[in-house]
């Protein structure tokens, strides 16, 4: 069975309405979706990840009020 592809940087980035630099921001705060980095460096995200990360921030907890 085959792998979905994992999102890149830039279609997260769209997905979510965010800079690239308040991105970084979160993601030093570990608040952002959890992402893989390559070996080459780039940074991908799983669809599963990245809908996690939209359930959490959906939910009444007070650090995302």
């Amino acid at each position: 069975m085959a792998r979905p592809p994992a999102l890149k940087l830039a279609e997260v980035l769209a997905e979510i309405r965010m800079s690239t630099s308040a991105f970084y921001r979160l993601r030093a705060r570990n608040q952002a979706p959890r992402m893989i980095k390559l070996p080459n460096g780039e940074l991908r995200c799983r669809r599963a990840d990245l809908d996690a990360w939209w359930q959490a921030c959906e939910r009444d907890t007070p650090e995302w009020r």
